[in-house]
């Protein structure tokens, strides 16, 4: 077999889903991330750690050596590599075996808490799982399409949210707890999304006037984010229903997983 007809095959297998190894071995992925996901999350467990600590060492590393060798076949066998490497799954993908070995070569003890954080971060092989969700996948592009929306969004409420820390500051003052800018302003973001730990609170009639009016601000703009992704979202829908046409009557407006025409019964073209 030439290696030009090797790669090929591997592509078939990892990068698509219409043939019967390639639903095996998403399969086989899915269930692998599940279960590397659950030993980093009991690991974290310290009588569990302590007693199974030799049995969960050795299943993290086969699974770190699984997906790392995972990670070199979808480069091996990619038609852009590179390209690939720089993609979000190829991010993820290397961020899911990567601190494994970062923390193999880090043993000394003053490096305990980085080491630490490096095996926390395992847990985003879970969201290699997106992969293989096309209605994640759907969800991802309507954030992506909505990002500058989002970004100005956001930025409009850092600038709320300082403008009433700002405020609270003056009005309160550190005798009641608003012991600086940057104190009122977390003040501010707690109250802004309704969230209110009550860890500071205004004593004063304006003070509260104030926070009543954030509060409500607060109601009001959590409706924002949500109308800006929903609306993308239904473009997505759309899109993904317009591209979905059957082959016999040309006619679109079908779900992604129709099997058959609603229109004329035809057999519908599984899209990929």
């Amino acid at each position: 077999m030439s290696q030009q007809r090797l790669r090929q095959q591997l592509n078939e297998i990892i990068f698509g889903t219409e043939t019967p190894a390639g639903r095996g071995f998403d399969i086989a992925l899915i269930y692998a991330i599940l279960i590397s996901v659950f030993i980093v999350i009991i690991d974290s467990v310290e009588h569990i750690s302590s007693e199974f600590k030799g049995l969960l060492f050795f299943c993290e590393w086969l699974f770190t050596i699984l997906f790392s060798i995972e990670y070199a076949v979808r480069l091996y066998c990619s038609q852009h590599p590179f390209r690939y490497a720089r993609s979000f799954y190829g991010i993820v993908d290397l961020l899911s075996i990567l601190p494994s070995y970062i923390a193999f070569f880090l043993p000394q003890a003053q490096f305990f808490i980085i080491i630490r954080l490096f095996r926390v971060l395992r847990i985003f092989r879970v969201l290699k799982l997106f992969r293989y969700l096309g209605e994640a996948n759907m969800l991802m592009r309507s954030i992506l399409l909505a990002r500058r929306k989002i970004f100005v969004f956001l930025m409009s409420v850092v600038v709320l949210v300082s403008i009433f820390g700002s405020l609270m500051y003056v009005i309160e003052g550190p005798e009641h707890g608003f012991t600086s800018i940057p104190t009122s302003i977390y003040w501010a973001i707690v109250t802004i999304t309704t969230v209110g730990y009550g860890d500071i609170t205004p004593q004063t009639v304006l003070g509260q006037s104030l926070a009543s009016i954030i509060m409500v601000t607060g109601y009001a703009i959590i409706a924002v984010p949500t109308g800006i992704i929903t609306a993308e979202l239904a473009v997505e829908i759309g899109r993904d229903k317009g591209e979905h046409a059957c082959r016999n009557c040309k006619k679109t407006g079908h779900d992604s997983d129709a099997v058959h025409c609603k229109y004329c019964g035809a057999k519908m073209e599984i899209p990929v």
